[in-house]
């Protein structure tokens, strides 16, 4: 995400203060309670959209490490500004900068994606927008320590192929909100968490994982939730009534993932230490009590379905179809940032805050996600301008006929096969 964020250190001091040691887990704390939200008026939108890079000509193959660079260095400008970056199994992500309102957030997004789909096709490569990869077994491509690390982590954690499907087969649309003035960030985060069940029914599209039906209409949610919840859990604490607090809470009692070296690279911590042991000193790491800076590093090693980065990033929506990440993305900003549809929204998602199993599993064929999706779709759509009358009135047509797009793509492979499925997804037939 690329939120502009004014940094409350001098910038002649920041590496200074990066560099100073914690002294105690309450120094981490209060470095994590005073950064995590920003008080100020809602507004700005920022999207992050992911999508799968299939062969069109042979879609079993996953496109290597130098074949993907090379795409990405040929690029023109993007229009709306995104940057374009590699996940660990491949997947391209678009991430756009924060703009004024979901209309012109979308809009941008919209352009950079009609650029890049572009492009890839020139390479021979598509761009599938599924919240799973529904052919093709975990492999890493990306090179980067991080993720080498990070696989060492899960595979002495005992979540070795959780941990290798999320990272290389799973794909998502992340929408960034402001978190708005300080004396509502109760409520606004109740909300972005209560939303999570429903929007995961509405948006579930991965109903296959590694070549076969997974059993969930989003086994993108379903592998996240075999992840440890002290990583990967909501954030919400018992009352939600500071979640400034809970994030501080959350980050001191996940475990440490890696530690960084200024000159080697990123080494995976194989035991169980939170990062509040290291803190206060009952256990060293690398020979040494955390900085500030391994701090940070920490937080983004953490992976809540809404994590608090000064503004809030929605985490928990499966990558859609192009015909309708719009309408959710505008969904989504709505009814937390437009104050008549969150009401709206607080009470129709309160049966069924909770659901998030079930909404992974099941999407709107569960009577109560679809009410409470009904609700929601129809609040969003109501305020929709003309330029997004299209995206939403499908999104509201599938929704009330109890459909989610992991429907749509189940029949197609059903139809087709699975190959020549996603294969025609990369070429953008529907």
């Amino acid at each position: 995400m690329t939120f502009t964020i004014t940094s409350e250190v001098d910038d002649a001091h920041a590496p200074c203060a990066a560099s100073v040691e914690l002294t105690s887990a309450r120094a981490a704390a209060e470095h994590v309670g005073q950064g995590s939200l920003r008080d100020g008026p809602v507004g700005a939108v920022g999207l992050e959209i992911e999508a799968h890079c299939i062969d069109l000509t042979n879609p079993m193959r996953r496109p290597g490490w130098q074949q993907l660079t090379e795409v990405i260095a040929g690029l023109p400008p993007l229009p709306g500004g995104s940057t374009v970056t590699v996940e660990p199994g491949g997947a391209v992500e678009l991430s756009g900068p924060p703009l004024s309102g979901a209309p012109a957030a979308i809009s941008a997004m919209t352009a950079d994606r009609a650029v890049l789909r572009a492009e890839f096709a020139q390479a021979g490569l598509g761009l599938v927008l599924l919240g799973a990869d529904p052919l093709r077994p975990p492999h890493r491509v990306n090179p980067g320590a991080r993720y080498r690390a990070m696989e060492s982590f899960f595979d002495a954690s005992g979540t070795a192929a959780a941990g290798a499907a999320m990272m290389t087969s799973t794909a998502s649309i992340q929408v960034n909100l402001d978190a708005g003035p300080s004396e509502g960030w109760a409520d606004r985060v109740r909300l972005a968490h209560a939303l999570g069940p429903t929007m995961i029914a509405i948006t579930a599209n991965s109903p296959l994982l590694g070549g076969r039906f997974a059993g969930w209409q989003s086994a993108r949610q379903h592998v996240w939730s075999q992840l440890d919840s002290a990583r990967c859990g909501p954030v919400l604490g018992t009352s939600g009534d500071d979640p400034a607090s809970d994030w501080a809470r959350y980050a001191l009692k996940a475990p440490v993932m890696l530690v960084n070296h200024p000159a080697a690279d990123a080494e995976p911590v194989t035991d169980w230490v939170p990062f509040a042991d290291w803190a206060d000193g009952r256990v060293l790491l690398a020979g040494r009590r955390p900085t500030i800076a391994d701090l940070d590093y920490h937080l983004t090693t953490l992976f809540p379905p809404v994590r608090p980065r000064r503004w809030l990033e929605i985490r928990y929506l499966d990558s859609v179809p192009d015909a309708l990440w719009p309408a959710v993305a505008f969904t989504m900003t709505t009814l937390l940032d437009d104050a008549g549809a969150a009401d709206v929204a607080a009470a129709a998602t309160e049966p069924v805050a909770t659901a998030w199993d079930r909404a992974a599993q099941v999407g709107l064929a569960d009577r109560h996600l679809r009410s409470a999706a009904e609700t929601c779709v129809h609040a969003a759509a109501e305020r929709a301008p003309a330029e997004l009358k299209e995206s939403m009135q499908q999104l509201v047509r599938s929704v009330e006929q109890g459909r989610c797009p992991a429907d749509d793509f189940s029949d197609r492979v059903v139809h087709y096969g699975i190959a020549t499925a996603v294969t025609q997804l990369a070429r953008g037939e529907l």
